[in-house]
């Protein structure tokens, strides 16, 4: 192969899209990039993808108004486009890789021991501290937050004998008795668990 010297005047022709100097330097580089994406082993089609990515590519970024700094560095600039489009297609093909095998690893549907006895665990805890609570604490927490059918809290109001405004100030301070309380069976709990 004979190798070219790229001036200033081919560099405007290709920029200003003279056919003749685009069909040569696609012939030119063709070869070069063919030579170079074969060591690599790659199908021909995707030789052929990584070609045109690369002449598209590099088309368009002599256009553009910097273009290209120093003509005669043009096989250097498409052998680093050439690169970059290599590395790409690599990425996205182990990317899409890793994807199909991670889908080949069916779900675990049998049942999740440790999650099971931590919601038993917490599920005590939550009655314990209830039990502990003032009543009307208890009642205010489970009408509102436990019971599987939730009245209007209109109703609650009247069955208390209080406003919405009040309700809001009871909810509150119960739920602050039951936070305090349960972090502080918590606590113990845990400190029991270290001695132990």
């Amino acid at each position: 192969m004979e190798f070219y010297a790229f001036d200033e005047a081919y560099y405007q022709r290709l920029r200003n899209g003279d056919p003749e100097t685009e069909h040569h330097f696609v012939c030119y580089f063709s070869d070069l990039i063919l030579i170079k994406l074969r060591s690599r082993l790659l199908p021909s089609d995707t030789i052929q993808e990584i070609q045109q990515e690369t002449f598209a590519r590099v088309l368009v970024a002599l256009r553009k108004d910097a273009g290209l700094q120093k003509p005669d560095r043009l096989g250097a600039f498409v052998n680093s486009v050439c690169n970059n489009v290599m590395r790409e297609h690599f990425r996205s093909n182990s990317r899409h890789d890793q994807l199909e095998g991670s889908f080949l690893d069916p779900p675990d549907h049998r049942a999740d021991l440790d999650s099971v006895l931590v919601s038993q665990q917490a599920k005590s805890h939550v009655r314990r501290v209830l039990e502990q609570l003032p009543e009307r604490d208890r009642e205010v927490l489970r009408e509102v937050f436990l019971e599987d059918e939730i009245g209007d809290r209109d109703q609650l109001c009247e069955r208390l004998g209080i406003d919405r405004d009040y309700l809001r100030v009871l909810l509150h301070r119960a739920k602050k008795n039951f936070k305090s309380l349960y972090e502080s069976m918590m606590a113990e709990s845990s400190k029991k668990a270290k001695m132990g």
